[in-house]
C-alpha cells in the first residue's frame, strides 16, 4: 500500500511535469526491487486514470466550451479529435510492444533525447512571434498529435514532447501546455478503458492498492496542472531538461552497478 501511495504521488507529479511519468513508474520499482502489482503496466495505466480525473476536473469549463465548437468545421474540438488519432492508433497497434519494452537503458536514452529537444526549443523561443491557444490550426494540431504518439515510448514524456511540438509551431509555453493537457485527455481515457476491460477479465486484482494509487495520483495531479501552467508563464523548460539528464545519468550509473536485482 505504501508503494502504491508513493507511485501515486510520482504519477500525479510527473504526468504533467515534463519529466516522463512512465520512466519514473518503471525506474522506481526497478531501482528499489519492488515486485508484484505495482510493477506492472496495468497498475501504471490505473494511475493514469487518476490523472485523467484530475484533467477532467481542472479543465471542466474548457471542455464545456470546446463542445460548443462542435458545429464549426474549424472548431477546436475537431482539432483535438484529429490530433488524437496518431497516438490512439499507435496505442492499439503497439500495446504489446509497449508492455514488453520497459528497459531502464531505453528510458535513459529517451530521457536524454527529449532533454536535447527541450533545450533546442527554448533556444529558439524568443526568436519568433508567439501565438495563443485560439490560433492553433489543424496542421499544427496534427503535428502536435503526431508528437504525442512518440510519448508511448517510456521516458519521452507526453507533456514534454507535446509542449516542445507546441513551441515549434509558435505557441506560448502556457498555451502549449494547455493544449497538451487537453490533447492527452482522450488518449488517457481510451488507454484506461482498454486496461480496465483487461483487468476485469483477469480477476483477483488487489483492488485496494489500485484505488489508493488512483486517488493519490488524482489529487497530486490536479495541483501539478495548476502550478505547472503558472510556472510556464514565467519560466522555461530548461530546469526540467537538466533534471532529465540527471535522472538518465543515475539510471546509467545504476545499471553499471547492477541495480534492480
Amino acid at each position: 500500500m505504501l508503494e502504491a501511495i508513493i507511485l501515486g504521488i510520482i504519477q500525479g507529479l510527473t504526468e504533467f511535469i515534463p519529466v516522463s511519468s512512465s520512466a519514473h513508474l518503471i525506474v522506481f520499482p526497478w531501482f528499489f526491487d519492488w515486485q508484484g502489482t505495482v510493477n506492472t503496466l496495468s497498475f501504471d495505466i490505473a494511475l493514469h486514470s487518476g490523472t485523467l480525473l484530475a484533467l477532467l476536473v481542472y479543465f471542466r469549463q474548457d471542455w464545456l466550451d470546446l463542445l460548443k465548437t462542435i458545429r464549426r468545421r474549424d472548431g477546436m474540438i475537431w482539432k483535438i479529435f484529429f490530433a488524437t488519432i496518431p497516438a490512439a492508433a499507435a496505442g492499439v497497434l503497439l500495446h504489446d510492444w509497449i508492455g514488453e519494452n520497459r528497459s531502464p537503458a531505453l528510458i535513459a536514452f529517451t530521457l536524454s533525447l527529449v532533454s536535447v529537444l527541450m533545450i533546442l526549443s527554448e533556444r529558439n523561443y524568443a526568436k519568433s512571434a508567439r501565438t495563443g491557444f485560439e490560433k492553433i490550426n489543424m496542421k499544427n494540431a496534427l503535428f502536435i498529435g503526431i508528437a504525442q504518439a512518440f510519448a508511448l515510448m517510456p521516458g519521452v514524456s507526453r507533456s514534454g514532447i507535446t509542449i516542445v511540438a507546441g513551441l515549434a509551431t509558435g505557441l506560448k509555453r502556457a498555451d502549449a501546455a494547455r493544449f497538451s493537457f487537453l490533447l492527452a485527455t482522450p488518449v488517457i481515457a481510451g488507454a484506461s478503458l482498454l486496461e480496465a476491460k483487461n483487468l476485469m477479465n483477469a480477476g483477483n486484482i488487489e483492488l485496494g492498492i489500485f484505488i489508493t494509487g488512483i486517488a493519490v495520483s488524482a489529487i497530486v495531479g490536479y495541483a501539478a496542472i495548476k502550478y505547472l501552467i503558472l510556472f510556464l508563464q514565467k519560466y522555461s523548460l530548461r530546469s526540467f531538461a537538466y533534471y532529465r539528464f540527471i535522472l538518465a545519468f543515475v539510471i546509467i550509473l545504476s545499471i553499471w552497478n547492477g541495480a534492480g536485482g
